[in-house]
């Protein structure tokens, strides 16, 4: 087995309700539905600690090219082959891109507003709340930029339309999670959208995945970012 407990390497066993749960790093309680089949339960606060590194990686990006920005996140000592880190880092990856392009955007408070926002989203969404975060989080990208609230007329309509493009895309490749896969379909959706939409045109790269070796349950074949001739192990 890769990684999968961050406590003791040990698989993960989801549970159908949530319980209240003590986290095994910080022994913070919460409700959560995940733990280690040796009952260690690690809280969102502590699998996403180190993730406030990601603004100084930000800010002093060129890039308008969200994937590329999103893997170097990918690469930095905090982020884990699957955690609720990603629904933070897809869309702070979508901003700097997004303002690397010439989208109007003061980047420093957008990038603290999706940290604030993408905290809220628990590890697990995918599956439990049949809406990942990853996806979600284009939704957020598309709220922050276009300033929508609950009552705003087309920004409103906009994050919802965008957060369900990135969910169709997810939807139809199906399970199990991967939360690289999920990013990169989601970000790739925000890219189509925002163009479609805002007129501002991030770069949109080809994707090969090389995280396969680090994920238990890689999909092989059935992943659009599959290498040729990787086998399925699903």
């Amino acid at each position: 087995m890769k990684e999968e407990c961050l406590v003791c390497k040990a698989p993960l066993e989801y549970l159908e309700y949530e319980q209240l749960m003590e986290c095994a790093i910080c022994h913070h309680k919460e409700p959560g539905n995940a733990r280690c089949v040796h009952g260690h339960y690690v809280c969102n606060a502590c699998h996403m600690a180190g993730i406030d590194s990601i603004f100084g990686l930000c800010l002093a990006e060129t890039s308008k090219n969200p994937v590329e920005i999103l893997e170097k996140m990918m690469a930095l000592p905090f982020c884990h082959m699957h955690g609720p880190e990603h629904h933070g880092m897809v869309g702070a990856a979508l901003l700097t891109a997004y303002h690397n392009a010439g989208g109007t955007l003061d980047l420093t408070a957008a990038l603290g507003e999706m940290m604030n926002r993408a905290k809220s989203v628990p590890g697990g969404s995918c599956g439990f709340w049949g809406a990942c975060g990853a996806g979600i989080s284009t939704g957020m990208f598309v709220s922050i930029l276009s300033k929508a609230t609950p009552l705003t007329k087309e920004p409103f309509g906009l994050s919802h339309q965008m957060t369900a493009k990135s969910l169709d895309a997810i939807g139809t490749i199906g399970g199990p999670r991967c939360c690289k896969r999920d990013s990169y379909l989601s970000v790739l959706s925000a890219i189509d959208f925002v163009a479609e939409h805002f007129g501002v045109l991030m770069e949109k790269p080809e994707i090969i995945c090389t995280h396969q070796a680090q994920n238990n349950q890689c999909i092989g074949m059935r992943c659009p970012f599959a290498k040729a001739g990787q086998r399925a192990t699903s």
